[in-house]
């Protein structure tokens, strides 16, 4: 294709450019973490895997499955009153891995944007809906409704540009399938008990193309400066390395 997971991005290149769906949650939470990342390859510490979501995520893929090839509705859909069953397509294993996902070339930016789905379904009307399997454990209601949720709703609304993208016919609407690890059971013994969720979500794809277009001027141009996080506030990373750079130039010059 052309292009390469390992290169920085260089000003006015014509080899096209790979960018995951990741990386436009980076640019719209901190242009400037976005820049240092595609363009010097300096990446934001991340965290550990969170192993156990990742296994629920497996363990729905293969339930759902199971579904799809009998051509019927979950039991969850239809607790729900969806009325769907699960998308049964040839390039659903692409769609679902990560480094491939549901994947188009932009003309207008030179970018091969891509996205990994947990699911698609079906509806009656031939809509595509967007799935995405989330996990967590708490004592609280399952809700949508804390700011950082945003990045779940904008994960989800990328999604349904790709495919429309593609020339599918997608639902605004998408499910998030939400479990919950019970904390109110009298121990462990060597199992968790969940209680699953799904939450609807109207979703809004208007948003993604402008981004696309801001983001590759972003990587056009010089780095940002430091400025403020989506979510409010500045960014924690971009105030770190601030910080750490001013004290060690101060120990430094002494």
């Amino acid at each position: 294709m052309g292009y390469s997971r390992s290169a920085a991005y260089k000003p006015g290149q014509k080899e096209i450019f790979k960018l995951s769906r990741s990386k436009i949650e980076l640019f719209t939470q901190c242009p400037r973490c976005f820049w240092l990342d595609v363009r010097m390859k300096i990446k934001r510490p991340s965290g550990p895997p969170f192993q156990i979501n990742k296994t629920i995520d497996e363990l729905y893929k293969k339930e759902f499955d199971s579904y799809r090839a009998q051509k019927k509705p979950h039991p969850l859909m239809a607790e729900n009153k969806i009325q769907a069953i699960p998308f049964a397509h040839e390039d659903l294993d692409t769609w679902r891995h990560n480094f491939s996902g549901v994947a188009i070339e932009h003309e207008p930016t030179n970018l091969h944007i891509f996205g990994a789905v947990d699911d698609v379904w079906e509806s009656k009307t031939g809509e595509l809906i967007v799935v995405d399997y989330k996990a967590t454990s708490k004592n609280a209601e399952i809700t949508l409704d804390s700011d950082w949720q945003i990045m779940y709703k904008r994960q989800m609304e990328v999604y349904q540009w790709l495919l429309r993208q593609k020339g599918f016919k997608v639902s605004p609407k998408g499910y998030f399938v939400y479990t919950n690890a019970r904390m109110d059971v009298e121990g462990f013994g060597d199992r968790l008990e969940f209680r699953t969720k799904v939450i609807e979500y109207e979703g809004n794809d208007g948003w993604v193309e402008p981004a696309i277009i801001k983001m590759k001027e972003c990587m056009e141009g010089e780095i940002p400066e430091v400025g403020v996080a989506a979510m409010g506030g500045p960014c924690e990373f971009c105030t770190y390395a601030r910080a750490r750079t001013e004290l060690t130039l101060k120990h430094l010059n002494k």
